[in-house]
């Protein structure tokens, strides 16, 4: 491919506009300079905040040096995808339904990793095309790569208080993955923060999770707590996860800036098998066959059917309890394994049936 100053404008031009044709609502090219996001990196790391995701210190600094997880690597392309199924949906309101299943807006419809991915490849398929062949490697969540600070660099947004990152004219409601290449293109110029001082956020959050502005300790995170961590949920956390069986979408639903945020116009985002409308009471009496049918091809299939189960025991002793809520559960200790026993336990006494 030829480097000329020119050929790399037009590559660039290019690559923002297929962005768009392949459905990606942003595109942003950055370099490969993360020194600031890796000294907030370890400090993170440093104070534990990560919990059990060992994953995160696990590459040493490949993380925060595109670089060296793939040699050759001079630019960044950096795309985001909306996800949320329902704009006018009132997720605070599900959140103080007792009997609701609450499962975080993006992991309602298909797994994004898959649908992102190929998206990604079919951009660099067309750059290859039309301008030559070039090194680029793609990435969506599944390697140690800091999507958030590299999409912050490229123009799409800028971290929220809340860690998530937020665009002016989006939101937060959308999903990041990247091309790294080995073309020296011209980028953009990163985005500025606009949080102000609003705190809303920091305020909404049920485990106080928000430490300090723009950094949030996982270990109270209900995120963490339903979906990475794998032993008990701490006792003392379990009354704020309320009705939350999968992720928490709260710091998000109260953003303003999510005003400006729409629907996604992805058919494989929109909610399956109804989850966004199911009972804890029907979910629980899920077996584990029907829970690794009805969540194939999901997100929610990756913290297995055990975990599952102790999300939704801590959430059904956090509703409004009755006899069939209290059956169902005296019915499950039987067969169920010492941590999903642990959770059911705390639900009979928390709704006052040992």
């Amino acid at each position: 491919m030829t480097e000329s100053s020119t050929a790399l404008q037009q590559v660039a031009s290019d690559i923002k506009s297929w962005a768009g044709e392949l459905g990606f609502q942003q595109c942003g090219i950055t370099d490969t300079d993360l020194t600031l996001a890796e000294s907030r990196l370890h400090a993170w790391l440093g104070n534990g905040y990560h919990g059990d995701m060992e994953y995160m210190s696990r590459h040493g600094v490949k993380r925060s040096r595109p670089g060296e997880l793939e040699p050759g690597t001079l630019r960044v392309i950096s795309v985001s995808m909306n996800y949320l199924p329902d704009k006018q949906e009132d997720l605070l309101a599900l959140t103080q339904e007792p009997a609701q299943a609450f499962i975080s807006r993006y992991a309602l419809g298909r797994d994004y990793h898959k649908l992102l991915r190929k998206r990604l490849q079919q951009l660099a398929d067309r750059i290859t095309s039309a301008h030559g062949k070039f090194g680029y490697r793609v990435f969506v969540d599944s390697a140690p790569v800091l999507e958030k600070p590299i999409a912050e660099k490229a123009g799409l947004g800028w971290i929220g208080k809340h860690s998530n990152l937020i665009s002016r004219n989006a939101g937060s409601w959308f999903f990041l993955g990247e091309l790294y290449v080995d073309l020296p293109l011209p980028i953009d110029d990163p985005a500025e923060e606009h949080c102000g001082s609003c705190s809303e956020c920091i305020d909404i959050c049920p485990t106080q999770a928000i430490v300090e502005p723009f950094v949030v300790d996982a270990r109270r995170c209900i995120s963490y707590l339903t979906i990475e961590l794998h032993e008990a949920i701490p006792l003392e956390l379990r009354k704020q996860i309320g009705n939350r069986i999968y992720g928490c979408d709260d710091c998000q639903a109260v953003c303003p800036w999510n005003r400006f945020s729409q629907s996604t116009g992805e058919e494989d985002f929109l909610p399956r098998h109804e989850l966004d409308k199911k009972t804890l009471l029907e979910l629980f009496s899920w077996s584990e066959e029907t829970f690794l049918k009805r969540t194939e091809g999901s997100a929610i299939r990756r913290i297995g059917y055990q975990r599952w189960q102790r999300n939704l025991a801590v959430a059904l002793g956090n509703s409004s309890g009755g006899s069939e809520v209290i059956s169902s559960l005296q019915r499950a200790l039987a067969d169920a394994s010492l941590l999903v026993k642990e959770h059911i336990e705390w639900a009979l006494s928390n709704l006052g049936s040992d």
